[in-house]
């Protein structure tokens, strides 16, 4: 089929290639979101009679077969296709005829792009939300087990002041959770149906908005149609920003961990099938995915930043940039997926050596214990902490776990409120639960009652 722009000339091969880039490949992403996002339109075209109900049950029939093409890994794109939208219209035209031709009425590649990847972006939130809650609850897990296990507290990687595994554990556990509630947050921006908006001004046909968005699940249209092509890149941005403080979150634990589980130190071991070998060394056992933790981290952070540049300068209206924060999209986002799962795994498998913890506890962890139990009876802070500081080597260990149980103000070491952080993650997770359930019952819906996910993660 020709170019869903064709005109009387044949575009020159080399600025195919350039213009097209690699979206012919990323685009198998967004087949099923506009899939979804065409049965809506076609729904949309016939309540206000530009379809019959005999066209768009053709039309209907022939984007479900695309669906099962998909899942048998059996839709190609092509470079000549552009990308999916094309190769879905060509598709239909060939299976279901002249319907095929009509099923643009009214949009834009600009809005089907949008509305495709909007669907895209509101589920993998969800998902995202419903992962990281799995890896706060392991860390959870973890703190409410080893809670008594002492551990030396540091600043500027030094001894600092009595820990425990337990307080270790959960303030990354209860960081996830701000970040779950902070893609909670996000779905709520995202959780808007740029369809019907066009090519930025909409169109002068009578097409309800409203209808196609509730059709896709959506609670609201994006009002403003020169806003809803506006927002896009925008809102991308705002979703790999949230990957990106996870990828912050996870990048100093597998620092922490790199650090603790050094031979050392001891402190924790790693699950054995997670570490990888030297070609040259026999003994090596590399924690290689606490190594890439960090640097995909930063690819997050590059694909945040790569979106927000391309976005920054340009003018109201679709200007054809828009296409370049695709990459970055997929690419952030899939690398956030991974960073998550692996630690999930490694959370599960991570091994606490109480007797190296305890071991590491030496007599300057308690320097500041010693001062605040002479403040305690009425002497002068500074005075007392000038007199310990000057005889440090004079300051003897005290019992760790009972130092780290007299720690009894709320969140420290001897008071955790273990169960009511993890009710409130639990809140979190029903929460994603129910606005993902209510999404694919949605997309079931216009998908003849099969189940659909959008997000092949």
């Amino acid at each position: 089929m020709a170019k869903l722009w064709q005109k009387t000339y044949t575009l020159d091969s080399l600025m195919e290639e350039f213009s097209v880039g690699s979206d012919y490949l990323i685009d198998q992403h967004l087949v099923v979101a506009d899939v979804l996002g065409s049965i809506a339109h076609a729904r949309t075209l016939e309540r206000a009679g530009i379809l019959t109900v005999d066209e768009l049950q053709a039309a209907q029939e022939a984007l479900v077969q695309i669906l099962t093409l998909k899942e048998r890994e059996q839709f190609p794109i092509t470079l000549a296709d552009e990308d999916c939208h094309t190769a879905i219209e060509t598709y239909l035209t060939e299976a279901a005829g002249e319907v095929g031709k009509k099923i643009h009425t009214g949009r834009s590649r600009n809005d089907q792009v949008q509305t495709a990847l909007r669907l895209w972006m509101r589920e993998f939130t969800l998902r995202l939300a419903l992962s990281v809650s799995s890896l706060a609850e392991g860390l959870f897990g973890l703190a409410a087990e080893h809670s008594e296990v002492p551990m030396p507290g540091r600043t500027h990687m030094q001894i600092a002041m009595p820990s425990s595994v337990g307080l270790w554990a959960a303030s990354f556990a209860e960081q996830l959770a701000d970040q779950v509630a902070h893609l909670i947050d996000l779905h709520a921006r995202l959780d808007q149906s740029p369809l019907g908006s066009a090519a930025s001004y909409g169109s002068p046909l009578a097409l309800d908005r409203a209808y196609s968005a509730s059709l896709m699940g959506f609670s609201r249209v994006q009002n403003n149609v020169l806003y809803a092509n506006n927002s896009r890149g925008l809102f991308e941005a705002m979703l790999l920003d949230s990957c990106d403080y996870i990828g912050l979150t996870l990048s100093k634990l597998a620092q922490d961990l790199m650090l603790f589980t050094l031979p050392e130190f001891g402190y924790f071991t790693l699950p054995v099938e997670l570490l990888t070998g030297s070609s040259i060394m026999p003994q090596k056992q590399n924690p290689d995915g606490l190594e890439l933790a960090r640097s995909r981290s930063a690819r997050i952070h590059s694909a945040t930043t790569a979106v927000k540049g391309i976005i920054r300068s340009l003018p109201s209206g679709y200007n054809r940039d828009f296409q370049d924060t695709k990459e970055p999209l997929f690419t952030g986002t899939k690398s956030t997926w991974d960073l998550v799962q692996i630690f999930t795994r490694m959370v599960e498998g991570l091994e606490v050596n109480e007797e190296a913890l305890i071991a590491a506890c030496t007599p300057e962890l308690y320097a500041t214990d010693v001062v605040l139990a002479r403040v305690s009876k009425g002497e002068s802070f500074r005075d007392v902490y000038q007199e310990v500081g000057a005889a440090i080597d004079t300051v003897v260990a005290l019992d760790p776990r009972e130092a780290i149980a007299l720690r009894t103000a709320l969140g420290t070491s001897g008071n955790l409120q273990l169960q009511a952080q993890e009710a409130h993650l639990f809140a979190l997770k029903e929460r994603a639960l129910v606005l993902l359930t209510e999404q694919q019952e949605r997309f079931s819906a216009l998908a003849g009652g099969r189940d659909i996910m959008v997000v092949d993660y």
